[in-house]
């Protein structure tokens, strides 16, 4: 994983360990502690998913990013070989012709 991405999901862990923490050691009933946690525990959960999904999404592009060029390298090689070919018989045409 890239830097950027380590970051955020750290920053997102850490955000939720700090709200979840808040929570657990705030003056309320248990009953509206455990409400709240669910809350923001269920928020967060959303949010990581998010963020998941946008990672996969990064991947996919960077994968067919990769494939595209792949094959404009190939293709670009195959060209040149072709011409280099090319220009081998020419020359292999040219010594047969000096040489008749």
């Amino acid at each position: 994983m890239s830097k950027s991405t380590n970051s955020l999901i750290a920053f997102a862990l850490g955000a939720g360990v700090g709200a979840a923490l808040g929570i657990l050691f705030a003056p309320d009933t248990g009953v509206n502690t455990r409400d709240k946690l669910s809350f923001k525990l269920s928020k967060y959960k959303k949010e990581l998913e998010e963020l998941i999904g946008d990672l996969v999404e990064g991947k996919e592009l960077h994968l067919n990013e990769a494939k595209t060029e792949g094959k404009r390298v190939i293709s670009e090689a195959k060209n040149k070989a072709e011409n280099l070919l090319n220009d081998v018989n020419k020359l292999i045409d040219q010594i047969n012709q000096g040489n008749n």
